[in-house]
């Protein structure tokens, strides 16, 4: 499989930074390097600077969603698929979400495909951890979509 972000433009990148730990650099992007919510494809890659165990990365992302207002009924069936996706994290491990344009999730490891979400909301849902206004870390989140150029 070709690289999934060969086709895309950068639209920003940010570290994760939580007290004294660095977590990870995040870029995301784009078909036309500017972020537009609704717009599709868009690709967040994840570069991790630290080992984080899959099963707390489920956790994170459950914690994240009810913070975002997202129904348990809704995202309950994406977290046993992720639950089968996300493997453990060792430091310099790379973890890639790419959105196709009809809204088909990809989950890449290390440059290797290792699971696909073909629900349609899936993947802007995962999105909004990092891209929503009312997301945990709004910095990262301006970074991310190219309001610090």
């Amino acid at each position: 499989m070709a690289d999934p972000v060969s086709e895309l433009k950068k639209v920003g990148e940010a570290k994760l930074k939580v007290l004294f730990w660095d977590v990870y650099n995040s870029t995301l992007y784009s078909q036309t390097g500017e972020y537009q919510a609704e717009a599709f494809p868009q690709a967040l890659k994840i570069n991790y600077l630290r080992d984080i165990d899959a099963e707390d990365l489920i956790e994170k992302t459950k914690e994240e969603w009810k913070k975002l207002g997202i129904e348990q009924d809704t995202f309950s069936q994406w977290i046993t698929m992720l639950t089968e996706i996300f493997p453990n994290i060792k430091k310099g491990d790379t973890l890639l979400l790419n959105v196709t344009e009809n809204q088909q999730s990809e989950f890449f490891f290390n440059g290797k495909t290792i699971g696909t979400i073909t629900d349609q909301t899936f993947g802007k849902s995962f999105l909004r951890i990092w891209l929503d206004e009312n997301c945990s870390y709004p910095k990262v989140r301006n970074q991310l979509i190219g309001l610090n150029k």
